[in-house]
């Protein structure tokens, strides 16, 4: 699949979600520099019950992702988060990927 169409579904299930009445956030990798699992662009939608569509890291820093769109979709405000790890600490917690990104955080309305 892709990631044009991929990012389609992503935004048609946060369009579906919100049309069954949850509270949505969409979350977008605005920024990345050095080694990234995922490219500027990528996008996760989260729902106010925890369900997840799409991959702003390929797992590394979605838990994170999600907890701050939990708080995006309570209090409505967007957010910027930054993660970065360096390479070495990267291989020595396990993550390969290493490098930092960015990612925008905003409510769906």
């Amino acid at each position: 699949m892709n990631d044009t169409l991929m990012a389609d579904n992503i935004v048609e299930q946060a369009a579906a979600w919100r049309a069954a009445g949850r509270r949505v956030a969409l979350a977008t990798v605005v920024s990345t520099w050095g080694s990234s699992p995922r490219p500027v662009g990528s996008q996760m939608a989260v729902d106010d019950r925890g369900s997840m569509a799409g991959s702003v890291s390929g797992g590394c820093i979605e838990g994170a992702v999600a907890h701050e769109a939990a708080k995006t979709m309570e209090d409505g405000e967007p957010r910027v988060l930054s993660f970065g790890i360096t390479n070495e600490m990267a291989w020595e917690v396990g993550l390969a990927c290493g490098g930092q990104v960015q990612v925008y955080v905003e409510a769906v309305e």
